[in-house]
């Protein structure tokens, strides 16, 4: 006679106990990930990188740069410099910076400084140069100047140029490292199976760009790091230092050849996250 509202007593403490165990986890299901978004922190878009080359170059130079910011997780773009005239490279790369959206570290390396400085003036998204082994020319001033101005420079003697037309029907000289002086010239530091590529690949600059006059320079409103390359052949270490000290730069040096964006990578990733750490 008992033993039906005993059945009916158990059947219902388990219905409660059930329910309450399906009310509990659904309460952890619907406040759990709302609980850990409360305490996450979101990451600040780190600014893009953007890396110009110089002469007797091309974008493959910074590939080693490139995985290490990449890995990093900053944007990165390198621009085919067209090294044809120091005006004209600077509108091209003018018209690329105005692509790109948010903060922009910018980067040039050799002759690559001169086209930075020109093309960042007036350009609010750029908040900080780089320059890597290069040129940081004053209004008037040309990379032929500044490179002649102290002792050190070999490079006169290791060009070969070749005569060419320019779009507009003039005639000017494309220069090039001699195959056979490639190495000692500009990459000294870096093995030579990789630099018997770097002579085959070089891109040629006009002599009439290297002579071309500066305008006036971006590095004299927005902050500046320099990298002196000491083992320089191409562009005077006392060269590099005498700018960067005219630009008041944050500057450091690595012992290295002008192909130190090769040599040396991680030098020159280091020297360009300092710069991008500085970005707000």
């Amino acid at each position: 006679m008992d033993r039906t509202p005993r059945t009916s007593r158990a059947r219902t403490a388990l219905t409660a106990v059930a329910t309450a165990s399906i009310f509990a986890g659904l309460l952890v299901t619907t406040t759990g990930p709302a609980a850990a978004e409360k305490g996450a922190t979101t990451e600040a878009p780190k600014p893009t990188v953007v890396l110009v080359h110089g002469a007797f170059a091309d974008s493959t130079s910074w590939n080693d740069v490139i995985s290490k910011l990449r890995h990093d997780r900053y944007p990165v773009v390198a621009v085919a410099n067209p090294l044809r005239s120091l005006s004209g490279d600077s509108t091209y790369l003018k018209e690329v910076l105005a692509g790109i959206d948010g903060p922009i570290v910018l980067a040039g390396h050799s002759y690559g400084g001169s086209v930075i400085s020109n093309a960042a003036t007036g350009n609010d998204n750029v908040k900080a140069l780089v320059y890597v082994a290069a040129f940081l020319p004053d209004k008037g001033e040309s990379a032929v100047d500044l490179s002649g101005r102290f002792p050190g420079s070999t490079l006169g003697d290791a060009l070969r140029p070749v005569p060419t037309t320019n779009t507009d029907g003039s005639q000017a000289n494309d220069l090039y490292i001699q195959n056979d002086k490639f190495r000692h010239q500009f990459a000294a530091d870096v093995p030579r199976e990789k630099t018997d590529l770097m002579a085959v690949t070089q891109r040629p600059i006009t002599d009439a760009a290297l002579a071309e006059d500066a305008a006036e320079p971006a590095w004299k409103t927005i902050p500046s790091w320099v990298l002196v390359a000491t083992q320089d052949l191409n562009i005077p270490p006392a060269a590099q230092e005498f700018m960067a000290q005219r630009a008041h730069a944050h500057t450091s040096t690595v012992r290295a050849s002008h192909a130190v964006s090769v040599s040396q990578p991680g030098k020159v990733t280091e020297v360009i996250e300092d710069a991008a750490h500085s970005v707000r």
